[in-house]
């Protein structure tokens, strides 16, 4: 999509968006990491979590000021958590791989706003298990706003309805089947709403895609627990999303057309 424009343009352009995504990689983790500590993720100033140390516009620039400080407070030497840059560089590479695939269209617009509720829920079921209900809800609403900006948004929303109902349910089904075989519970209610939000953005065909990603890249983190023990699933939901919203459709264009 960008190659429709001046290549100084699209630099630009992308350079921007990396910035943005820094920029609310950074937020994002700082709201997550106060959700899961009781704390307003909109009141007070950041700081430093080591000595309490107020964070000054400086210590705040997404990326530059972590590797400034070479990872440290400079109020008190404590070491900063490489969580900051990671989560902010990440966050960063997303937003640029949407521009640089969908160009700036409603499309890109709709999958910012989804990868920001995943990278928040992410964020926060690592560290509670648990995913709150509203960002899903916020993300939800994203997508119904947008629908208008699409060609026929009603359409869309019927897709988006199948795709939540035929993949969250299914998974509903098989999580209750489980449950009683194992006499524990196989699946949070928390995974199950997540994947009824992606299938709102996937439909069925490319959300089942990104359940069956997500089960690869959550396979790892399953064995490294070891049996029997809980693991969040709802990050490689996540993660799963971006490579299905990248290139989701032509694998699955690729696919029928071997049938």
């Amino acid at each position: 999509m960008l190659r429709t424009i001046s290549p100084g343009w699209a630099a630009y352009l992308l350079a921007l968006t990396g910035l943005l995504g820094a920029c609310l990689g950074s937020f994002f983790n700082c709201a997550a990491w106060r959700h899961v500590r009781g704390e307003s993720a909109l009141r007070g100033r950041s700081r430093c979590p080591a000595c309490g140390h107020v964070l000054t516009p400086l210590e705040l620039i997404p990326l530059v000021s972590y590797f400034l400080q070479r990872g440290h407070c400079r109020a008190c030497g404590a070491p900063l958590s490489r969580r900051y840059p990671a989560t902010e560089g990440l966050l960063a590479l997303v937003f640029i791989s949407l521009l640089a695939r969908f160009g700036p269209t409603a499309a890109c617009l709709q999958w910012m706003g989804l990868a920001c509720a995943l990278f928040y829920l992410s964020l926060v079921d690592m560290e509670t298990m648990e995913l709150p209900d509203g960002p899903m809800i916020a993300a939800a609403v994203w997508f119904l706003a947008l629908s208008p900006l699409f060609p026929d948004p009603w359409g869309r929303l019927r897709a988006g309805a199948v795709g939540a109902v035929a993949i969250g349910g299914g998974v509903l089904l098989v999580a209750l089947v489980m449950d009683k075989v194992l006499g524990r519970d196989s699946l949070g209610g928390g995974d199950i709403k997540l994947l009824a939000l992606t299938g709102l953005y996937l439909g069925w065909v490319g959300n089942l895609l990104l359940l069956i990603v997500a089960c690869l890249v959550g396979l790892p983190l399953a064995l490294r627990k070891g049996r029997g023990v809980a693991f969040p699933f709802g990050p490689a939901i996540a993660l799963a999303a971006w490579p299905v919203a990248l290139c989701g459709q032509p694998v699955i264009e690729w696919y029928l057309g071997l049938l």
